[in-house]
């Protein structure tokens, strides 16, 4: 399944995400075809979830009020068996983030963790050399570590690098390509996510599904790269998914 087939079914993408990312999370997911909604009030998020079809929960810019929301939230999308996403930015960086994804994962039953090598490494216990929210250094097998974690979780994870891992704890895929101006502008992999929120609402096999959206979002940062520079590479992020999600090549 390619990302077109989230242009067929419109799903409705309830992202509890970080406020450096939300527009163009919003507009990556509206390029596609995606209906993107960012509620975040407590008071509100069961409510917005119970009309939705995926939940992202992004942690980049937690705090106290919305790690309550996101429990809430979540606990509500496993009642509706709507699936839920997790993007564990930075998990490494501080106590209080470690805290609140291990809060998360208690209290939510997670269909996917997104993530890069250093957030696994952190999730999974191991030794790493963290960098704020960056990846940061160290040395793990990604691949073994990853089918650990989906384990432990019952979960896909997805581990995204130069080579992208997707495991379901049994089956593993490697997905090569893209571009390293990923990497240097923000949020597109917090967009990923939101990205892969929406392909786990439509029907098929995860495993399947996802593993074409890999495909699919690496061709998008090599499109993009083509295009022009640093400056417009967002710009032209959201051109290559409106294109490719219209079948366009």
């Amino acid at each position: 399944m390619s990302i077109s087939k989230i242009r067929m079914t419109s799903p409705l993408v309830h992202c509890m995400t970080n406020y450096v990312v939300a527009n163009f999370t919003a507009n990556g997911l509206l390029a596609i075809g995606a209906s993107p909604v960012m509620a975040d009030e407590a008071s509100e998020v069961e409510e917005m979830v119970s009309i939705a079809s995926a939940l992202l929960l992004n942690i980049g810019t937690i705090n106290t009020r919305t790690k309550e929301a996101m429990i809430l939230a979540g606990r509500k999308a496993n009642e509706k068996k709507i699936p839920v996403v997790l993007d564990p930015v930075g998990v490494g960086a501080t106590t209080f983030r470690k805290q609140t994804v291990h809060q998360l994962l208690e209290a939510v039953k997670f269909d996917l963790i997104r993530c890069n090598a250093g957030e696994l490494a952190t999730i999974a216990g191991v030794k790493w050399q963290t960098k704020g929210v960056d990846s940061g250094e160290g040395e793990i097998d990604v691949e073994q570590v990853a089918q650990q974690v989906a384990r432990q979780y019952n979960c896909l994870v997805i581990v995204t690098g130069p080579s992208d891992i997707l495991t379901n704890g049994e089956q593993t895929r490697s997905i090569v390509g893209g571009h390293e101006l990923m990497t240097q502008v923000t949020g597109t992999g917090c967009l990923l996510s939101a990205v892969c929120s929406a392909a786990l609402s439509v029907e098929g096999d995860p495993l399947a599904v996802l593993h074409d959206v890999l495909q699919d979002y690496k061709a998008v940062a090599e499109r993009a790269a083509i295009a022009g520079p640093l400056g417009s590479f967002q710009v032209e992020v959201l051109n290559a998914l409106h294109d490719i999600s219209r079948g366009e090549q």
